[in-house]
């Protein structure tokens, strides 16, 4: 398919799509680097947000496996001249993970004190994976292989998306404003171009989180049927909000 073509695909619907397969398939590591991603792209903006949000061991830039980085600068082709790119994550340390699930859990108990405990992880996980790199339940963002991110203007200023980064709400989900075209005309259009121009170099995203993008982990490999996914968790070492080492687990 055509770049031409592709371009002139990017403002479609969001198709309802659904997992070829539903078990979670090995993880057969190729060991590709993580690679940091600076804002050395002029529509490509780096807004880490756990950094900005002073979570402990966060970090201060972006890192993608290189199959990631690569096909964001891919998408870039794709995006229409006049919009960039802003990275909110990218790997995510353990403990980040560990944080935010913690976090996550605390906020929807407070929200609503009548579930049950099953009900309040059910909630939880919708919006945050649980903090393991056991394959079966490995988190997204422990491979490098799982990026958040939204559309800006050519100075990086936010587009309307509908809801925020994080927001555990119902529309966060990436299809709400197909089936409420009416409710924010402006949402919708910009969630198909994000949608379509990632679609199309290959990620896959998450149902429930406009944002939230997927390649080369176990995710995508169920996604799209993939026998198994390249990306496994990868153990860093932090210092300063900076990665200073790495390795395979």
């Amino acid at each position: 398919m055509g770049l031409v073509h592709i371009q002139a695909k990017i403002s479609e619907p969001i198709e309802l799509l659904v997992p070829k397969q539903q078990h979670e398939p090995p993880v057969s590591e190729n060991n590709e680097p993580l690679i940091l991603m600076k804002e050395e792209h002029p529509r490509i903006f780096i807004k880490s947000m756990y950094y900005i949000q002073d979570i402990p061991n966060s970090l201060k830039f972006i890192y993608l496996r290189k199959g990631v980085y690569e096909r964001i600068q891919q998408a870039l082709n794709i995006l229409p001249k006049n919009l960039s790119f802003i990275l909110y994550d990218g790997y995510r340390p353990f403990e980040v993970q560990k944080h935010l699930f913690t976090q996550f859990l605390d906020e929807t108990k407070k929200k609503h004190p009548e579930y049950t405990q099953e009900e309040v992880l059910e909630k939880t996980l919708t919006f945050v994976s649980y903090p393991s790199t056991e394959s079966k339940y490995r988190s997204p963002h422990l491979t490098g292989g799982a990026i958040d991110l939204t559309l800006g203007d050519l100075e990086g200023n936010e587009l309307n998306l509908g809801t925020v980064f994080d927001a555990m709400d119902v529309k966060s989900a990436t299809r709400y404003f197909e089936l409420h075209p009416k409710e924010n005309g402006e949402a919708l259009i910009n969630r198909r171009i994000l949608y379509n121009s990632m679609i199309a170099v290959g990620f896959t995203n998450y149902s429930e989180e406009w944002w939230h993008y997927d390649y080369g982990n176990v995710t995508w490999a169920r996604r799209v049927g993939a026998p198994v996914g390249i990306y496994g968790a990868v153990e860093a070492d932090v210092q300063d909000n900076i990665i200073k080492g790495y390795r395979y687990i």
